[in-house]
């Protein structure tokens, strides 16, 4: 091992996150297809947001591929602005398909990229608004 003489004062870190523009590009490339039902008072679902980042290749700098894909899959999963912006979308049709309100949802997102396709699966789980 070399021995340090020197060392640096300042800890570098670099960071690598979605830019505020992608969420909104992704969502409005996104096909939106849902499921699900109202049982009694309870509804279960889920809505699935496919994105696929070739269709989107004119908006786009980075190249719209399976490696792009699966960094947008990963740091979908811990960017809040995008978990929330899912949130909304599911909840929304959740409460589409049972034709009425619904109130305490509980909303688990999942995302994952095959190919240079993304997907994000929202489970909901809500209770008719009484």
């Amino acid at each position: 091992m070399a021995m340090a003489r020197r060392v640096s004062l300042f800890a570098r870190e670099v960071t690598v996150k979605l830019a505020p523009v992608a969420v909104d590009l992704l969502h409005q490339a996104a096909r939106v297809l849902t499921e699900g039902e109202l049982t009694g008072d309870v509804y279960t679902g889920s809505t699935m947001m496919t994105v696929d980042l070739a269709r989107a290749a004119d908006r786009i700098s980075d190249s719209p591929d399976a490696t792009t894909a699966q960094r947008i899959a990963f740091l979908y999963a811990a960017d809040e602005r995008c978990r929330d912006h899912a949130r909304r979308v599911a909840v929304a049709e959740a409460r589409r398909r049972a034709g009425c309100d619904l109130s305490v949802p509980h909303v688990d997102v999942e995302s994952r990229a095959r190919g240079p396709e993304l997907h994000f699966s929202i489970n909901v789980e809500a209770r008719r608004n009484t």
